[in-house]
């Protein structure tokens, strides 16, 4: 098992959507957004289920997942994989998260369907290639800032 390191914490929490891959039941793949992540521990992490009846169902069947989060100033990712269970907030698991959510979501608490938890089993630290070209951190996020500082002020 390969557990979060201290870069992998930073990206998640600064940068806390994460795309959620599982898979439908004809074998197809199935993305979706999800952002009320939160680090449980270096081989848990969780989010809160609000509205994803599809991802919830697929889980059910087939609890592989994949989540992978974005730093977009730095084009660095953390992608991890593991096995997912669904619990009921009201579920012994789930009162061991409440905490955790009542932390950084409390507003959406009420909204959340139930919890979503991933055991790791993997987690990989990805760079763009960008960095094998001699680019350097600053120099992304120089040039990213300033692409989304125009987007925002468009």
């Amino acid at each position: 098992m390969h557990k979060l390191t201290t870069p992998m914490w930073e990206i998640i929490r600064n940068f806390n959507a994460g795309a959620v891959a599982t898979v439908n039941d004809d074998g197809s793949p199935a993305v979706s957004p999800k952002a009320t992540f939160v680090i449980v521990d270096e081989g848990c992490i969780a989010y809160g289920d609000i509205r994803s009846p599809g991802t919830s169902a697929n889980l059910a069947s087939r609890p592989a997942i994949e989540v992978n989060f974005i730093d977009i100033l730095t084009r660095t990712a953390v992608r991890v994989s593991g096995t997912a269970q669904v619990v009921t907030k009201d579920s012994s698991v789930g009162q061991q998260l409440v905490p955790y959510f009542e932390e950084y979501w409390s507003a959406y608490l009420q909204a959340m369907q139930h919890f979503v938890c991933i055991s790791i089993h993997s987690a990989e630290l990805i760079t763009s290639p960008a960095y094998d070209v001699g680019l350097k951190r600053e120099e992304l996020v120089k040039t990213n800032f300033e692409k989304i500082s125009s987007l925002i002020q468009n």
